[in-house]
């Protein structure tokens, strides 16, 4: 997957400025694609030129003029031939992972402190997800938003990444409590 489709997928229904797509990047969607702004404003200018996307600019009185996009039919079109083709597997990547399993080499009062760290995190970032997707259902229950909203798709994704990060907190305070167990026995 490249950013490209990433940037895509959040202008599928809606018409976004690229500072409303940075922080999108930055809250929602850094569950499933992390990219800085510089990297978003580039790609944002790539897909323009390409004729994937349009952009305006939009006339705000008392700030600064702000330029919004939007998907075109060709954009669309990519998206639809992304979103057809094969999946590769994922895999992790972590540098955390990589010194739980050289632990022996580690201090073990810094690794603890580290995958407690990474919980916290988590647990934080996974109760973000859990309100957005709260604000995204409204006063619906789960299922019925499910089987009645126009676009579900975001809501998929906020889930899988809710569920990550719940995953990893878990891991993470485990890892640790073996570890803190070790150390005083």
């Amino acid at each position: 997957m490249a950013l490209r489709h990433a940037l895509l997928a959040a202008l599928l229904d809606r018409e976004l400025s690229g500072y409303q797509l940075s922080k999108l990047f930055d809250l929602g969607a850094s569950s499933f694609w992390h990219a800085s702004s510089q990297q978003l404003y580039a790609e944002l200018g790539k897909l323009e030129a390409d004729g994937l996307l349009t952009g305006h600019e939009v006339v705000q009185q008392g700030r600064p003029n702000k330029r919004v996009f939007a998907l075109t039919d060709a954009g669309r079109d990519e998206l639809t031939r992304f979103t057809g083709a094969p999946t590769k597997p994922t895999s992790i990547r972590d540098d955390l992972m990589v010194k739980a399993y050289a632990e022996q080499a580690a201090d073990p009062d810094t690794l603890i402190k580290q995958l407690e760290d990474r919980a916290a995190q988590s647990r934080a970032k996974a109760e973000f997800l859990a309100a957005q997707l709260e604000k995204l259902r409204g006063d619906k229950p789960e299922a019925d938003f499910l089987a009645s909203a126009d676009n579900v798709g975001p809501y998929l994704a906020g889930t899988r990444g809710k569920m990550y990060h719940d995953d990893q907190a878990e891991w993470c305070e485990w890892a640790a409590a073996i570890l803190r167990h070790r150390t005083t026995s």
